[in-house]
């Protein structure tokens, strides 16, 4: 198993608009095509304004051919498209994690 973790730097003004959006127009598209989100957060304390989640994938192609799928549906597109508008993005940081033969996450 494979864990992406996207970290959203958001301007300190948007970072409600922008979780609304995401709820509004991404979750159902990702969630359908992604499926298994581990988890979704924002940051109380260190840098903020950040949201913060993981994706859960079998291997590295299986996070490849979901990601293309995902990126082929319109919802997803129309989805840029708002937030491109919004303009609340200031970076975007992706991690991919593999779990240690310990970790409870495998």
């Amino acid at each position: 198993m494979y864990y992406e973790l996207r970290t959203y730097t958001i301007k300190p003004t948007k970072l409600a608009a922008w979780l609304a959006l995401y709820q509004s127009d991404a979750l159902a598209v990702q969630t359908e095509h992604l499926g298994n989100l581990v988890g979704f957060f924002t940051t109380e304390f260190g840098e903020a304004n950040q949201v913060v989640h993981i994706w859960g994938y079998e291997s590295l192609d299986d996070r490849i051919t979901r990601r293309g799928a995902m990126a082929a549906d319109p919802r997803w597109a129309q989805f840029g498209l708002k937030n491109k508008e919004l303009d609340a993005v200031v970076r975007l940081e992706s991690r991919l994690l593999r779990p240690t033969g310990f970790s409870p996450l495998q």
